[in-house]
């Protein structure tokens, strides 16, 4: 997800996000865009703060799991 989605989906300017993560300013929200994406130490506060997954923050370090894996049964 680059910034333009995360400002999309959580309502809050770039300004709003960087403050809600700690950062001294809105222009790193606002690099995470192409090759750059969202470093992996936000991830986890991105979700708890706004309800993204992971998986939807970077799908590319997170597989989503729609189905248990072949060997697994459920009781």
């Amino acid at each position: 997800m680059d910034n333009t989605a995360l400002r999309s989906r959580t309502g809050k300017t770039a300004l709003e996000i960087a403050i809600a993560l700690g950062l001294k300013s809105h222009t790193a929200v606002l690099a995470w865009k192409g090759d750059r994406k969202i470093p992996t130490k936000y991830l986890l506060k991105i979700e708890q703060l706004f309800g993204i997954p992971r998986e939807e923050l970077r799908p590319d370090l997170y597989a989503r799991h729609t189905s248990p894996p072949p060997n697994v049964r459920s009781h």
